[in-house]
């Protein structure tokens, strides 16, 4: 064998010891997310017990008012806003980046998206790329004020993203007055904008037997997929995760981690304008109002983190939001308040922070094993052929 195959074959065995296979990362992964849902079920358990409320008598009315067709398309939509909220978290977390500005990126994206909905009438095919291209350029730059903030004066961004909600709030506010480009209705005290155009009405998609799925679905989709991609398989992917863990290490290699920063943030910011998109697009009102909810910044961090910040984690994640929402009538009408669905929801998120660190410490300890026995045989194996070759002269000596 020669000694380029044989550098080959180590190099590979010790690729492999030091980075598990994917199997192995995988049921890792299930292994936390199983511990997480354990924990989550056992606090769950340990409530109802003392509401004195049987676990059969949970099931039964969750089931019968939470998981009816029309509460699984209701699911689906509901996540499609979260799932959305999550990415746009992943994609600041993938850079250790808290971007809490997700709520007044949004509420301005969709306003301004609204606003120009009402203004103007293209054909369809022109009015929707419109509105989200409107949504997704406001939110940005909004999102840019901060990143901004972060890369030349190293302010935090949890700070100046906070502050920039209530600056969002108070803008909004003062836009959406009836003198400007709000639209009060006779007899009615909500101020909201505009109907909005029929051409910037994206067309649902039906399902027989369950209903309508907000058209805007596909998109989020797509933008998942589009995450994927960017994170995971180009040159930005990997400088963003360099220059979030090792600063210093990034600059020596050629990254720029300040401009890291703003790409990051902004980008981030973008995808956080098309949280509005489905509801405003899709729904039945057509228009921005008091029926857009805030504190989905804090939804979107929630989810990115039982996500693990995978586009898929994230969908599955904003499905268990949405569920365990829809679980607090249904709990409500059997005495127990809808408290406890929030008290869930927190349990669930700090049960998988929890439990991921448990199981990623566990996994780096199994590596170092393997490393060090890896290590222990590879010098065995470099000892023998020396004692042979030292006892060589003295046999030929004698």
């Amino acid at each position: 064998m020669s000694a380029g195959t044989l550098s080959g074959r180590l190099d590979a065995l010790v690729r492999r010891v030091v980075s598990p296979p994917r199997l192995t990362s995988l049921a890792l992964h299930l292994l936390a997310v199983g511990i997480a849902l354990v924990f989550a079920v056992i606090v769950l358990a340990g409530i109802l017990a003392a509401y004195g409320t049987a676990p059969s008598a949970v099931i039964e009315v969750v089931g019968e008012y939470a998981l009816t067709p029309a509460g699984w398309v209701a699911m689906v939509n509901k996540g499609t806003t979260y799932y959305l909220a999550g990415l746009a978290a992943a994609i600041g977390f993938r850079m250790y980046l808290f971007n809490i500005g997700i709520d007044g990126q949004y509420r301005l994206g969709v306003f301004a998206a609204a606003v120009v909905g009402a203004a103007v009438g293209l054909p369809m095919v022109l009015q929707i790329p419109l509105l989200v291209l409107t949504a997704c350029v406001v939110a940005g730059a909004w999102a840019a004020i901060a990143a901004h903030l972060k890369a030349s004066r190293g302010v935090s961004e949890v700070i100046s993203t906070i502050m920039l909600n209530a600056v969002a709030t108070g803008v909004i506010a003062f836009l959406i007055a009836p003198e400007r480009f709000g639209a009060a209705e006779e007899g009615s005290n909500n101020t909201q904008t505009a109907l909005m155009n029929e051409s910037g009405w994206m067309p649902a998609i039906h399902v027989p037997g369950l209903g309508e799925v907000y058209g805007f679905t596909v998109v989020a989709v797509l933008v998942g997929v589009l995450f994927w991609v960017v994170t995971e398989r180009t040159r930005f992917g990997f400088e963003q995760r360099a220059s979030g863990a090792a600063p210093r290490a990034a600059l020596l290699g050629g990254t720029d981690p300040r401009r890291m920063v703003v790409l990051t943030m902004v980008a981030s910011g973008v995808v956080a304008g098309l949280v509005g998109l489905p509801e405003l697009l899709g729904a039945t009102s057509h228009r921005y109002g008091i029926s857009f909810p805030a504190g989905l910044a804090w939804v979107g961090l929630s989810i990115a983190i039982v996500g693990r910040n995978h586009p898929v984690g994230v969908a599955l994640g904003a499905l268990l939001w949405v569920f365990l929402e829809r679980c607090a009538l249904p709990l409500d009408l059997i005495g127990i308040p809808t408290e406890v669905v929030a008290v869930v929801q927190a349990t669930v998120v700090l049960a998988v922070v929890t439990s991921y660190e448990l199981v990623h410490g566990m996994s780096e300890r199994s590596a170092r094993r393997r490393a060090a026995a890896f290590a222990r045989g590879r010098a065995d194996t470099t000892e023998a052929p020396a004692e042979t070759a030292a006892e060589s002269p003295a046999e030929e000596h004698a």
